[in-house]
């Protein structure tokens, strides 16, 4: 979400050494990926999440094609796209995908896929 598009950047800026490694492969939607790209990331940017990237990205994980996702969202605003977030929410629970809502459990997730690459 928009009021998250900081701690995302944050996020990334505190965990560049796993982002920057060679068997990452990042994938946004358009203005998330700008701000990362911003950070020094190559970003594969999708549509704007309102305009089908969350669907785009919903997709690509219902096809196996994503490992990990990470969308902080902002509990306390409202949100004209939130019938897609939930759909992604479904998409992830569905097809096991694991899914960071918020910036605790996303370091929780980035530390369980270093220890497993070790």
């Amino acid at each position: 979400h928009d009021g998250k598009k900081a701690s995302m950047v944050s996020f990334v800026m505190h965990n560049l050494d796993f982002f920057k490694r060679e068997d990452v492969e990042l994938v946004a939607t358009g203005t998330t990926g700008t701000h990362v790209e911003q950070a020094g990331l190559k970003v594969q940017k999708l549509l704007s999440g309102p305009h089908g990237g969350d669907a785009q990205i919903a997709s690509m994980a219902s096809q196996g094609h994503i490992d990990l996702i990470i969308f902080f969202r902002d509990p306390l605003g409202k949100h004209p796209h939130e019938p897609d977030v939930q759909m992604l929410l479904r998409i992830c629970d569905f097809h096991n995908v694991p899914l960071a809502t918020n910036y605790s459990t996303a370091k929780r997730l980035i530390k369980t896929f270093n220890q497993e690459t070790q």
